[in-house]
């Protein structure tokens, strides 16, 4: 594997110097309540549709 002379501390053009990962950001109430539902339609379309079958 080739690291195509970069040095793990150079950062490439357009990438922005303070990036974070996902886990690392904080989210909103309405973002875990959008979750939430999500979640609740998935698991009645997964659970409660092949019980009415």
């Amino acid at each position: 594997m080739s690291d195509h002379g970069h040095a793990p501390a150079e950062h490439d053009e357009g990438e922005e110097p303070g990036r974070t990962t996902a886990p690392m950001q904080e989210f909103s109430t309405g973002q875990v309540t959008t979750g939430f539902l999500v979640l609740a339609v998935g698991l009645v379309v997964v659970f409660g549709v092949p019980l009415l079958l």
